[in-house]
């Protein structure tokens, strides 16, 4: 089996949660560091599917590696290579497929209710999932591509997740680890301190002592869409 390919984009935003899943399955993967200069492929056929994590950049911004892997995830779709998008990485497929980034109503940060929506995508995807804890750190959202099915939505940001066929795209963040819920609050503190006004921001304390009663589900919720995507990479 050819590996998937994960895309780092900043050091304490790697795989988390699909790395132990793919591990646990014996699924090969490899770790694409973008923030460590790794040159992003120049197609798609190498790998089974791909992988991207978040970032505290915008889709919008003038980087270098943005142009290569819009292209790249442009691609993988022409040639039905399943994509799976977190935060950031939803935000680049959104781009990439004909969707546009701009600026969410508010910043939303730390634990918040997910709803799933009611269509037959959605349930395909997140069985009999309602609703669900996800963790979020996001300023701003996508719109949905062409062809796209809405599959969540948060009190304030109306696009968290949506499916074109066997691709997934989520705002949201749902491959957390404590590990990494610690680290972004101790990056993150200046942000979530400048941005307290926000109705949708939580301050670092309560993430980090919600974690013990929001983590499992979220994994649980991870391990389901996880198990729906890679049920349709190339075997």
């Amino acid at each position: 089996m050819k590996p998937v390919a994960i895309f780092r984009h900043t050091a304490t935003e790697g795989p988390g949660y699909i790395a132990s899943f793919l591990d646990e399955r014996h699924i090969p993967w490899q770790l694409i560091r973008i923030d460590a200069g790794e040159a992003v492929p120049p197609g798609a056929s190498e790998y089974s599917g791909l992988v991207f994590m978040g970032g505290p950049m915008s889709v919008n911004d003038d980087l270098p590696w943005i142009p290569p892997v819009l292209a790249l995830i442009r691609d993988a779709a022409a040639k039905d290579i399943p994509l799976l998008g977190h935060c950031l990485g939803g935000q680049l497929i959104s781009k990439a497929l004909g969707g546009v980034v701009t600026r969410n109503p508010v910043k939303e940060i730390g634990w918040g209710e997910a709803r799933v929506s009611d269509n037959d995508v959605a349930r395909s995807w997140f069985g009999d999932i309602k609703n669900f804890a996800a963790f979020h750190w996001h300023g701003e959202t996508f719109s949905l591509p062409q062809g796209a099915t809405h599959l969540l939505s948060s009190a304030y940001c109306a696009n968290q997740a949506y499916a074109i066929g066997k691709h997934l795209a989520m705002q949201c963040h749902v491959e957390m680890t404590a590990e990494m819920i610690a680290a972004w609050c101790t990056v993150g503190a200046d942000e979530v301190a400048a941005s307290k006004a926000s109705p949708a921001v939580q301050p670092v304390n309560e993430m980090q002592q919600q974690i013990h009663d929001k983590l499992p589900r979220l994994n649980s919720v991870a391990a389901h869409l996880y198990g729906h995507w890679i049920n349709n990479l190339p075997a």
